[in-house]
């Protein structure tokens, strides 16, 4: 029984969406679904989906919060 959890940052992949959308996650859950499927013979009904998302505050890279991580990169 498989359990895949995906993890992002909560932030929007469209104008005016400060999320990601019950579309897009439908559409991951249904890809890493088929994935196992096809990869390891895995049961769809076998297949647990978790989708978290992180505020930004509570993500950080390179020892620094993530939007200060991303300002320093882009410099």
């Amino acid at each position: 029984m498989p359990m895949v959890t995906i993890q992002v940052v909560r932030e929007g992949t469209e104008p005016g969406v400060g999320h990601v959308t019950r579309e897009q996650k439908a559409t991951l859950y249904q890809g890493v679904t088929d994935l196992l499927q096809r990869v390891l013979g895995k049961a769809p009904e076998a297949t647990f989906v978790v989708f978290e998302e992180v505020e930004m505050e509570n993500w950080a890279r390179g020892g620094l919060p993530l939007a200060d991580f991303r300002k320093q990169q882009s410099k």
